[in-house]
């Protein structure tokens, strides 16, 4: 029948395989939230949160308190139905990973009962994406060493992530140049900087003929205004994270032409504001890139499938499974480094 029977949560912590290091922020593990949506005939649709309180303001023991509340809102329902279960799930837009991994599990139930992959579910436009591989942030000469290792192991697109000393940064961003040359570079601040040491960051690396493909996040999350003059100063397209969470976000920085890209996250936005914002930007001409928190291969599945159904993005930072300590691999995908694939 298809009818929603029950939906279960379960906690999973991983290790990083190093520290992860960002703006104000050092991580060196996570707690994820796997979720189950089991079907009155059986079949079981997995999904993952990966929570953020940086980003949404969520707290894995305030999210492990809603599996009663996601089971009153949908159990019963139809999974063939599931725009249906997506309009109800809306509702928990106060906790956006929780909805993006219900809304998945959905998915992934309705695509084992029909034998039809995520992907083709939500368009099928490719069966392989590249994704690029992260460096965070340390002292100079452990950026270096990062990049010649992402290089070696294949890796075509490098993120770095800057934001806590702009001078340093600048420095680092030359040095990794020097041992990466031909590749390319998303460059992250993560919320860092102000408007003008931002410009400043962009206009140094120019002027030393190092191209940045996407210059991601480099003020704070609520300054529309800082973004947008960074985008109308910077010679390299300005890209929206933190500031670009829900349909709503992105429509006020298209209506205020703040920015190149967007970077859309299932774990901010959900399936539904996901599918929402990528037709927004393409009517507006404006670019796409998908990212991810810390979610494991179950967790990216999600994403990876998302970006092969749409078609709709330049760049896809999924790297979050290779740098977690895994017991087992649960991504209905393939690996090639850096590619993934179905």
């Amino acid at each position: 029948m298809g009818k929603i029977k029950s939906v279960k949560f379960k906690l999973n912590r991983f290790e990083y395989v190093k520290p992860f290091h960002i703006t104000n922020n050092i991580s060196y593990d996570t707690e994820n939230i796997e979720v189950a949506v089991e079907l009155d005939n059986g079949v079981v649709g997995y999904g993952e949160a990966s929570p953020s309180f940086r980003v949404n303001g969520e707290k894995v023991a305030a999210l492990m308190g809603l599996e009663s509340v996601v089971n009153d809102m949908i159990v019963g329902m139809d999974v063939r139905q599931y725009r249906q279960i997506f309009d109800v799930t809306d509702k928990l837009f106060s906790t956006p990973s929780i909805k993006a991994a219900v809304q998945y599990a959905v998915l992934d139930a309705f695509s084992e009962e029909t034998g039809v992959p995520v992907y083709q579910i939500l368009g099928g436009a490719k069966t392989k994406i590249e994704t690029d591989y992260t460096i965070s942030i340390g002292s100079i000469e452990e950026r270096v060493e990062e990049a010649k290792q992402i290089v070696e192991r294949g890796h075509n697109v490098i993120k770095v992530k800057v934001g806590e000393n702009l001078e340093e940064d600048i420095q680092a961003m030359m040095a990794i140049y020097e041992v990466s040359k031909g590749c390319k570079y998303i460059v992250d601040a993560n919320t860092g900087y102000t408007p003008k040491q931002a410009v400043k960051f962009v206009t140094e690396l120019y002027r030393a003929g190092i191209d940045i493909h996407v210059f991601e996040q480099p003020v704070a999350m609520h300054d529309i205004e800082g973004l947008k003059y960074v985008r109308w100063n910077s010679p390299f397209p300005v890209a929206a994270d933190e500031s670009a969470r829900t349909k709503y976000d992105v429509m006020r920085l298209i209506r205020e032409e703040a920015v190149d890209y967007v970077n859309i996250k299932l774990m901010k936005s959900g399936i539904s504001d996901a599918l929402a914002i990528v037709e927004m930007v393409k009517a507006a001409n404006l670019r796409l890139m998908i990212g991810c928190m810390a979610e494991s291969s179950l967790g990216v599945n999600q994403s990876v499938h998302f970006a092969l159904g749409t078609g709709a993005f330049d760049f896809h930072d999924l790297d979050s499974p290779l740098m977690l300590k895994e017991p087992e691999f649960r991504g209905k995908y393939k690996v090639d480094v850096p590619y993934y694939f179905v």
